[in-house]
């Protein structure tokens, strides 16, 4: 089994296994999960990711392996037993000063809290312009501009 340029690049709008949409994000459900370079335990391991909650791009399904692809643009092959489609986000590993988690979804609402680029956050929703997000430590919630996330499409809405 190779990992051409066919299973790489999906034209597909679905998967051919699940039926759902492609491309799409996912999560890692585990605290550990090994990202290969084929689809399959034969083939060597690309990375380890150690932190359960993270996004991923899912780009396109094989028997049960996920072609991936996570927010600095590395790609490989994950079992779909370490998934989850529990909707979560970065925040915007692309700017230097993070991003305001905002009481409402305005931009001249009250700051709850300054995330710095990289914190991972839990979707509630999003409207397309604004995502209620939550996070952990400390158990805050509020609102976060949806430009300033990874983990959720341009003007996409999750309800």
């Amino acid at each position: 089994m190779t990992t051409g340029d066919s299973r790489a690049t999906s034209s597909r709008d679905t998967g051919r296994v699940t039926g759902l949409k492609l491309p799409r994000f996912v999560s890692l459900k585990s605290e550990t999960a090994r990202m290969r370079v084929g689809p399959s335990t034969d083939y060597a391991v690309r990375f380890v990711y150690m932190v359960a909650g993270l996004p991923l791009e899912l780009i396109d399904e094989w028997g049960n392996w996920r072609l991936v692809r996570d927010h600095d643009g590395s790609s490989g092959w994950m079992h779909a037993a370490l998934l989850s489609g529990q909707r979560t986000a970065i925040i915007a590993p692309w700017l230097k000063q993070g991003a305001s988690l905002q009481r409402s979804p305005a931009q001249n609402a009250g700051i709850t809290a300054l995330m710095q680029p990289g914190v991972i956050v839990k979707i509630s929703d999003c409207s397309g312009s604004w995502c209620h997000v939550a996070i952990q430590r400390p158990r805050l919630s509020g609102y976060v501009a949806q430009t300033k996330l990874w983990g959720v499409y341009p003007r996409e809405v999750i309800e």
